[in-house]
């Protein structure tokens, strides 16, 4: 069962789409909410983000998906008057739940919260990142269906709760998306979606979905600032062919924090 998503004021869009299947409505439901930005604010001046955090979370990754990287550097080029600071090819994640800062997580939560994890009997799915939408701080594709990603949101969030975890934003106020450049400064949004206006006709990318990663997750300061991260752990999804069952994960080793 997929849980409800909330009105929260902290997200973006602030109001979930009505349905959480239709690619058609939550394209369009994203597209809407990006056209009534009026000024575009500065990404990277987000509170909680100080030099040297380091935090954990979980999240998708694409580091074989050639066809998403190609779309994203498509987009990315076509934007590449608007000055905003791109994701790198190997930067493309979707963020899901926040776990917490390295300094707050033990390792011992670190560990009981992947032996809760390897537990999950979610099945592995697809969804699309389909161009182009964006919010006020960056310009991204929207994800659909929803309802996968909401399921292993909450998921994730309730094994954070027994692990303990710090965690973050609820699963009500979860709105999937996939960044492919972040806006550096504030400025009149109306320029902005009038170029990515011009990329919404491309053919969705199709992403099939078989793993959740856990990362050490931190940010890279410079004339071209970008997420980073290392793969602690690795958790496979069941195949969609056969029934569930706990799969086991591939660990990292743990080693020090880093921060």
């Amino acid at each position: 069962m997929t849980p409800d998503l909330d009105v929260f004021p902290g997200a973006f869009p602030h109001c979930p789409p009505s349905d959480l299947d239709s690619p058609d409505l939550i394209v369009d439901h994203d597209w809407q909410a990006f056209v009534a930005v009026e000024r575009m604010t500065d990404h990277w001046a987000r509170p909680g983000w100080q030099a040297g955090i380091h935090a954990y979370y979980w999240m998708l990754t694409f580091p074989h998906a050639a066809e998403l990287m190609s779309r994203a550097r498509q987009c990315q080029e076509a934007l590449a008057h608007l000055g905003m600071d791109c994701v790198p090819e190997d930067g493309l994640h979707v963020t899901l739940a926040r776990i917490g800062r390295t300094d707050l997580v033990t390792d011992d939560q670190l560990q009981f919260l992947i032996a809760l994890a390897e537990q999950m009997t979610l099945s592995a799915f697809e969804v699309a990142a389909h161009p182009m939408a964006g919010s006020r701080g960056a310009v991204r594709f929207t994800l659909a269906p929803w309802s996968p990603l909401i399921r292993l949101h909450a998921t994730l969030s309730e094994a954070g709760r027994r692990a303990r975890v710090p965690g973050g934003k609820p699963t009500t106020a979860f709105r999937p998306h996939l960044g492919v450049q972040y806006s550096n400064r504030e400025c009149p949004a109306a320029p902005v979606i009038k170029s990515v206006a011009r990329l919404r006709d491309l053919e969705p990318v199709p992403l099939e979905i078989g793993s959740v990663e856990l990362v050490e997750l931190w940010r890279t300061s410079g004339p071209s600032p970008a997420y980073r991260w290392r793969v602690v752990c690795s958790v496979p999804l069941c195949p969609r062919s056969v029934p569930p069952s706990p799969p086991a994960a591939r660990r990292a080793d743990l080693g020090p924090h880093g921060n």
